[in-house]
Parts: C-alpha cells; structure tokens; sequence
C-alpha cells in the first residue's frame, strides 16, 4: 500500500503542485491548510482539512496515521512582504516549526521534508553556492531567510535528540501559473509582480534596483517533481539538497522579456526606484548533488513557460 502523505500548505503554489504530483502517482494524500491566501485552492482528489496548524492540538491531530510529512506552510510573500512584516513572519514560522516537529515525534513519523529556501544563501558570496557552503555563510539579515535557516537547525535537532528523519530542500526562485500578483509591490515574486505591471498599464515599467539582480527561477512543476524525488529516495534521508535551475536572469532582461510577450505596443522603457533593504544582488545554485543522489535536474525553461503566466494572469478578474 502506498504511504499516506500529509503535505502542510498543500493549498499554496507550490503546495497544491506537489499534491497533483502525488496524486497522479497513487499516494493517499492529506493536505492542511488555512486557505489564509486568496489564491488558494483546495486540490482535487485528496482529503482536505482547513486548520492553523500554528496551534499545538491542530497540528497533533492532522499528523496522525501519516507516514511523511512534507511541510511547506509558512508565512511567505515577496521582497515587500518580507519587509512589511519581519516579527510576524518570524514568530509564526516557528510556532509552526514546533507544533509540526513536536506533533511527528508524537505520532512517530517516518521522515519530515522540510521545505526552505534559496534565502538561506541570503549572505552568501559563494556562486554557485553549494549545500556545504551553508556552514561557511553568514546567517542571512531578513526575518524570512532566518526563520527558514532556523527551520534547517529544527530538521536537525529533532533528529539529534529523537530519532525524526529529515529531508531538506532548498527552492530557488518557483514560477509558474496559479502565483496570483500581489496588491502592492513586492507582496508577490518578482514575475507576477512584473506581468501585472505591464499589464495594467504602468509606463515606463518600474524596476527595483539597478536592474542587475539576478535570479534563477525554477518552474514549479519541476520543483514538485524533485520535492516527491526526494522524499521518495532513502538516499535523501537526513539531507539537504538545492532545486535550481543554474542558469541566471538578470531582472532588467526579465522585465524586457516579459514587455515583449505582452505584446505591448511601445518602445521598452524602465525607471529604476528605490529598491528594499534585503534586495540580495545575486543567488545562484549549485543543483549538483540533486542530480548525483536524486537524479533530478529541471527541464522547463522561462522564455517557453512565460506565455502561459501572462495569459493566466490576464484571465484574473481583480486584475
């Protein structure tokens, strides 16, 4: 019989993609969720329970008959979100890391996959930074990048003290449809942000930064794919592994990108503005180690999946 999965913010965008995945492949999959997100939606064919899991009780009760627990909820935004609400974003995350690690050494779980974040690699000057570089980088300065590192030293400390195997996994910069823009700027990534720009008609296009940032954005169907990969491998316990595509995009190259496909008839034009405090220059990964001990490696590439987001987000009526 296949395992039984719980998947925590299976809701979300990158959740409700790992929960497609899982289903396809015949798992018995639980998703927890608050639906807190308007974007939120929750995925077919599984058992869905609407709970905070931020509360003890909670997080007990979704956690029993579970085999894995893949956990993806968090408070999470873009750059202005991060900045807007760093003490919210730091107390949650962790009252989610302790209900959640506590409820599966409860339950006896097998093995929690915890997702983090490229934003570990926040202080990072190692390109392509690998996931040993980790112990020679500065802890990074923004509440978001701390809370997901503190996330990282969880995985390890419950399995140090009780025995709870662990995957780690680090995805870099997911796009993909079904990422709703958000209402102000930086609330949302970068790509949504920069479509619903466009498309609403601002001009010149407005840019944070210089322009020379770069990302390396990594399709959320291939981010799925390599969270199931792992948690399917028992070469991936008490690891850690980044999901990244390794190619960089500079954000005034994506910008100029997106205005194309929009078909928007003007002459490309951008005014740069202030950017934020943590706007990180460069994050680059190293995906080495997920091919060698997984086998994965992305195959989606921005320029072919980008016509897909805009038409996606045109349709969206609050646009």
């Amino acid at each position: 019989m296949k395992k039984r999965i719980l998947v925590t913010g299976g809701a979300g965008f990158i959740g409700s993609e790992v929960v497609k995945q899982l289903i396809s492949k015949g798992y018995r999959v639980r998703v927890v969720d608050d639906l807190s997100k308007k974007e939120a939606k929750v995925p077919e064919k599984c058992e869905f329970i609407k709970a905070d899991l931020t509360n003890p009780k909670n997080a007990s009760e979704v956690l029993k008959d579970i085999d894995i627990c893949i956990h993806l909820a968090a408070k999470i935004g873009g750059i202005g979100y991060f900045h807007k609400y760093p003490a919210t974003i730091l107390s949650e995350n962790n009252k989610l890391y302790s209900a959640i690690f506590e409820a599966a050494v409860k339950n006896r779980i097998k093995r929690i996959v915890y997702l983090s974040s490229s934003m570990v690699f926040e202080s990072t000057n190692i390109f392509p930074s690998k996931e040993k570089d980790i112990k020679e980088t500065p802890p990074p300065v923004s509440a978001y990048g701390f809370s997901k590192l503190v996330g990282e030293e969880y995985c390890r400390a419950f399995q140090d003290e009780y025995g709870l195997n662990y995957t780690i996994l680090r995805p870099f910069n997911a796009y993909g449809i079904n990422e709703s823009p958000g209402d102000e700027v930086g609330y949302a990534h970068v790509i949504p942000d920069l479509i619903k720009k466009v498309l609403t008609g601002q001009y010149p296009l407005e840019l944070l930064g210089d322009g020379n940032q770069t990302r390396c954005f990594t399709h959320v169907s291939d981010l799925g794919r390599g969270i199931i990969m792992a948690m399917e491998s028992s070469k991936a316990i008490n690891e850690d592994f980044n999901l990244g595509t390794e190619k960089e995009t500079r954000m005034i190259d994506l910008a100029k990108l997106i205005f194309k496909l929009c078909r928007i008839n003007r002459t490309f034009k951008v005014k740069y503005v202030k950017g934020f405090t943590y706007d990180i220059k460069r994050r680059v990964p190293s995906s080495q180690k997920a091919k060698r001990i997984l086998g994965w490696s992305p195959s989606k590439k921005l320029n072919d999946e980008l016509p897909a987001i805009i038409d996606w987000i045109k349709k969206l009526k609050y646009l």
